[in-house]
């Protein structure tokens, strides 16, 4: 999606109370991403490979009120917290798209210095030498 991520629009959904249920269907079997839908009010997280039978009973079971999460995920999601905040997911995955701190700091309206204690504090928090191995596992891990 061109402008956001299907996260992010979540979160908007959410933030707005719009009256949209949501439901993801994604390639990321990663439990960091499933967290995080869920964090973000999503009633769905499926599989793109599940069986169409499975999306569509899927859909109607959100439709009806209930939810539809992909059950190995679901037993993943809660093996490992996110440590990142959102501002840190939104400069770590600038950095790694190869944007310099000032880029980054001109298109978030921050400053720099703001730009760059961000990166600190996720090179910190993820125990690595630098903004790339944090990307990296960030990614890795599902939660950018």
């Amino acid at each position: 999606m061109p402008g956001l991520t299907g996260l992010e629009l979540a979160q908007r959904v959410q933030r707005h109370g719009l009256p949209v249920k949501v439901v993801i269907v994604t390639t990321f079997a990663r439990s960091g991403f499933l967290r995080r839908a869920l964090d973000a009010g999503v009633q769905g997280y499926l599989l793109k490979d599940a069986p169409a039978e499975k999306l569509a009973e899927a859909l109607r079971q959100v439709q009806r009120g209930g939810r539809a999460i992909d059950p190995q995920l679901a037993v993943e999601a809660w093996s490992e917290a996110d440590p990142l905040n959102d501002r840190e997911r939104q400069v770590l995955r600038l950095a790694g798209e190869g944007r310099s701190a000032n880029e980054i700091a001109e298109q978030l309206g921050l400053s720099h210095g703001t730009v760059r204690n961000y990166l600190s504090e996720c090179i910190g928090k993820l125990g690595v030498a630098n903004r790339i191995e944090a990307y990296r596992l960030a990614r890795q891990k599902g939660w950018l």
